[in-house]
């Protein structure tokens, strides 16, 4: 039996309950494996799992195969299938094994606000926020293990502390971190009950017959492209329950400004909901949007999409507002980050092409 204890002492299953959307390489990484026993009975994988494994739960490993996570002879399985003997389980998750020390880094950090049990940080496009395959250095939890340095209770490779949520490395917006390990724990479980309120910002292909929606569809990998999403009927037994709110706030015509409520965190949520019903985000290279879907066919509208991509040059979607109650005062604590400026540059481009005479719904 070949066994990664390291996984388990990290608890790194945890995440799976309440991460936002994603660190978005696609690429999955060995945690675990065993071969079953030549003598191995007919047995329920989870319980085969929890037999030999440490320090977890059934209702973790159950989460892992419904995310798509455990892998039987290298292909995905339900939590209910039955290992056979010479059976090999692999248990892979979307982020390498811990095996390096967050080191600081002096990088710009945007904090919005900070006490003595957390901070929350509005986060760039294009900086990762925690260290990973392909991007070891330069990443959010650097810049922020920099500002704390010289907090000798915060230390940024303890597990109990540190980012409660995640967005992609392309999505701008706002992020809160725990400093202790009872803020963690206390906000964790906010977003797991799904009482935070997140509202994101998306320029989505297409116009809009209704002002408002909400899509509901279980979100697991594709298993046709292993980097993507997909979404699948919420009665069946795939992927995690999500549910998205949106109503529309400007029209250009050929692409639409919406405001995104999340009643889940799922990996890529807004992205691969949005494109499920048709209106994938502008720019958005992993689902398809970074090419003309909606518009005419003429030289000059062609130069003038491009155009728009150079100025914002990543899928258009911004983590606008986060609101918690705060773990030790009670307060409700409500954030906003303003619109950055190559959405912003974006959406006066659209602006423009209309002739100012956008609709404002909201």
């Amino acid at each position: 039996m070949e066994q990664d204890e390291e996984l388990y002492d990290s608890e790194s299953f945890i995440d799976l309950e309440a991460e936002d959307e994603d660190e978005d390489s696609g690429q999955l990484y060995e945690h675990f494996k065993i071969v079953a026993d030549k003598k191995q009975k007919f047995e329920r994988v989870d319980k085969f799992l929890i037999d030999h494994l440490q320090r977890t739960s059934r209702n973790r490993i159950q989460k892992a195969a419904d995310a798509g996570f455990i892998m039987c002879n290298d292909r995905p399985v339900k939590r209910s299938y039955k290992v056979k003997p010479g059976d090999v389980i692999k248990i892979m998750l979307d982020r390498p094994r811990c095996e390096l020390t967050i080191e600081p880094e002096d990088l710009p950090l945007d904090i919005v606000y900070e006490d003595e049990d957390l901070m929350v940080v509005n986060k760039p496009a294009g900086m990762v926020v925690h260290p990973g395959f392909g991007n070891w250095s330069g990443t959010l939890l650097n810049a922020v293990a920099w500002h704390l340095k010289d907090e000798p209770r915060y230390d940024i490779n303890n597990p109990d502390i540190g980012l409660v949520h995640r967005i992609d490395k392309d999505t701008s917006g706002l992020l809160v971190v725990a400093k202790t390990a009872d803020a963690k724990t206390n906000l964790g479980r906010q977003f797991f009950n799904k009482t935070t309120k997140r509202e994101y910002h998306a320029l989505v292909w297409g116009n809009f017959d209704k002002e408002e929606g909400t899509i509901i569809g279980n979100i697991a990998r594709n298993p046709k492209d292993r980097m993507q999403m997909a979404v699948f009927d919420p009665d069946s037994e795939t992927g995690k329950h999500a549910v998205t709110h949106y109503n529309v706030l400007e029209r250009f015509g050929y692409v639409t400004l919406v405001r995104c409520v999340l009643e889940t965190g799922r990996t890529h949520q807004i992205r691969v909901h949005m494109k499920h019903i048709g209106h994938t985000l502008f720019n958005d290279e992993r689902y398809g949007g970074d090419v003309i879907l909606k518009g005419t066919t003429s030289s000059k509208y062609k130069q003038f999409v491009e155009n728009c991509m150079k100025v914002c040059p990543r899928q258009a979607l911004h983590a606008r507002t986060l609101g918690f109650v705060h773990p030790k005062t009670g307060e409700e604590m409500m954030f906003e980050s303003v619109i950055p400026d190559d959405m912003e540059g974006l959406l006066e481009k659209w602006r423009a092409l209309s002739g100012g005479k956008a609709g404002i719904c909201g």
